[in-house]
């Protein structure tokens, strides 16, 4: 009898059976890093999860509660910087501006201690050091070189915490922190509008300053004063009958025990 001839293999080793393995190693490849990805910390999420905690009124990150913090900063120094401009302003367009500083953050100062009180936050009573150091160089500016220095420090610190309000506002989750930042973007921008409308800030040095994130021109600013705005134009708002304006402490509660369940 003639040997039948060898029958061919039918298991992993056949043509089909090796695509199909390769196959089946390349979605292995390609699934896995994602698996051991997932639990590494030093990602974005992976960071905002760590240091976020929850509240009633949502999740409440560390980008929220720096906010917060900032917020209260801004009205420790720009409400006596506002209070000094209507009395040393050489003009009614910068009077007009330390009038909207005044109000605006007297409104603000009394929404951010009731969203820090409501989420258990603590919050500064004083400004920072460089804070100071500008309404001591505001101190001690006269005439015109006061306007210049005022409508630029100003403008330029508006500038900078104006992307900050933007930023939260896009990102939290926390419906305080959202509606906190809706109310400290329309004052934001309504002081930029005041300021820029003094005809003092300049815009190409403010350029070069907000590009190197530096701090503002507060000495002997080469910066030429432009047309002063009319100050019709300038719709001025209404300060307190108070001759001076001090922000009321901040009430300092201790962060809740266990956080509650969103």
């Amino acid at each position: 009898m003639r040997p039948r001839p060898p029958v061919k293999g039918r298991g992993i080793f056949t043509g089909t059976g090796l695509i199909i393995g390769c196959l089946t190693a390349t979605l292995v490849a390609l699934v896995f890093p994602l698996w051991s990805y997932a639990d590494r910390s030093g990602t974005g999420v992976d960071v905002l999860n760590a240091q976020t905690v929850s509240t009633r009124y949502g999740p409440l990150s560390a980008l929220d509660r720096e906010f917060v913090t900032k917020v209260r900063l801004a009205g420790l120094w720009e409400l006596p910087a506002g209070q000094e401009a209507q009395q040393k302003g050489t003009t009614q367009a910068v009077r007009t501006a330390g009038e909207h500083l005044i109000e605006g953050h007297l409104f603000l100062d009394e929404r951010v201690r009731d969203v820090a009180a409501k989420l258990g936050l603590e919050l500064p009573n004083e400004a920072t050091e460089q804070q100071r150091q500008w309404l001591a160089t505001l101190t001690a500016a006269q005439g015109v070189t006061y306007d210049r220095d005022f409508a630029n420090i100003l403008r330029l610190a508006h500038g900078k915490v104006f992307s900050v309000v933007a930023q939260v506002r896009a990102s939290t989750r926390n419906s305080l922190v959202r509606s906190l930042a809706d109310d400290a973007n329309t004052t934001v921008l309504d002081h930029i509008r005041v300021l820029e409308a003094t005809g003092y800030v300049d815009f190409d040095a403010l350029a070069q300053d907000m590009a190197a994130d530096s701090t503002p021109p507060i000495t002997n600013s080469p910066a030429q004063p432009g047309l002063v705005a009319d100050p019709s134009r300038v719709i001025p708002a209404m300060p307190s009958a108070s001759p001076t304006y001090t922000l009321p402490p901040a009430v300092s509660n201790p962060p809740p025990a266990a956080p509650e369940a969103s």
